[in-house]
């Protein structure tokens, strides 16, 4: 599915290129959101669908498009919301197809800048990011760290990586990024670029599994890297990156078969977004045991666990359920024993892939 999908986004970037404008000047009042959740929705892929809702703790409510609420007059966000970082006060909302991140205020979701990602006339197709050091470090798949100055919210500079990198994250003097080689399936990537955040240059490549895409830094400092594998004859798998010198410390073998990984603190998090079965295992990375095979505890059936994000604070964990990836999707909010407390639909978000706290 993953390989089939960015095929099929080659063959329309360069429409998605032409259609791009600047927004008209947004008009009107921007409202002063209470204590919430950010939940970004990805949409359908072609769909230039996706949308930023905002869920009020306080009073239980749900505005599926909270970003055009905050910004009359500005244009949607546009075609395939990969992710979204909290940092310095600000929102960066990476948008993949569109070839843009676009910058909010965190506290009231109005716009600040969209940053275009493209080299030339080529789109970069920008997929995850991370922050350290007063720099936002988005992933592009032009094989590329790109490396966005939080003051001036412009491209500084790009880092070498890489074929085709997805997840990235920093620790220590390192920046840690999942080679994928997606567009070369199927001879994909299988190495993790290590980038010293002190000379913005790779230093050395490790080698994990077939197809890496998620990147976790746990309590004690190792890395934690998922991989697809190549969706038949090479399963998913998850390789433990010591940070203190940077090499391969583990493969967490067969009952570790997750393309996706989320971590707080100790406690790792282990799921599949395109199917398997179950939500997620949960696994303790300083004792190196199964807390248990199947997070969800009180039978709560969740169809395609598409994002998983643990809120530090309380515990407390939230899945973003993709449903049949075109019908409007779900947020279901689990306390830490995995039982649940709430949940909401994103609709007319379809595909909600993270969530964010605004505190």
């Amino acid at each position: 599915m993953k390989q089939f999908a960015f095929l099929l986004m080659m063959s329309i970037v360069i429409l998605f290129s032409s259609c791009k404008k600047d927004d008209p000047s947004p008009a009107g009042p921007v409202l002063q959101p209470k204590k919430g959740i950010y939940v970004l929705s990805e949409g359908s892929f072609g769909g230039n669908n996706t949308r930023l809702g905002y869920y009020t703790l306080s009073g239980n409510s749900f505005s599926p498009d909270f970003f055009l609420q905050q910004n009359p007059g500005a244009a949607g966000l546009g075609d395939i919301g990969n992710d979204m970082v909290l940092y310095g006060g600000k929102l960066y909302i990476v948008m993949n197809v569109t070839s843009q991140v676009t910058v909010l205020n965190a506290a009231t979701g109005a716009l600040i800048r969209r940053i275009d990602f493209r080299n030339g006339t080529a789109d970069k197709l920008p997929r995850y990011a991370t922050a350290a050091r007063g720099k936002v470090f988005v992933t592009s798949y032009d094989n590329t760290v790109s490396v966005v100055d939080t003051s001036s919210l412009a491209i500084v500079q790009s880092i070498a990586t890489g074929a085709n990198p997805d997840g990235i994250a920093a620790y220590g003097d390192y920046l840690y990024v999942a080679n994928s080689g997606s567009f070369n399936f199927p001879d994909v990537d299988s190495t993790v670029s290590v980038i010293n955040l002190n000379t913005m240059t790779e230093v050395k490549k490790i080698t994990v599994g077939l197809n890496p895409n998620k990147i976790e830094v746990s309590a004690n400092g190792d890395v934690y890297v998922t991989s697809y594998g190549n969706f038949s004859s090479v399963p998913a798998s998850v390789a433990v990156i010591n940070s203190s010198d940077n090499t391969l410390k583990a493969q967490l073998g067969a009952g570790f078969a997750y393309s996706h990984v989320r971590m707080n603190g100790d406690l790792a998090y282990f799921y599949n977004n395109y199917g398997g079965s179950g939500v997620a295992k949960v696994y303790n990375t300083r004792t190196g045991t199964v807390v248990r095979n199947e997070f969800v505890t009180d039978g709560t059936s969740i169809d395609t666990p598409y994002g998983i994000n643990i809120d530090e604070e309380s515990g407390e964990v939230f899945v973003c359920d993709a449903k049949d990836f075109v019908t409007a999707g779900t947020v279901y909010c689990f306390n830490a024993d995995g039982t649940l407390k709430y949940s909401f639909s994103t609709a007319p978000g379809i595909n909600p892939n993270k969530v964010v706290f605004n505190r």
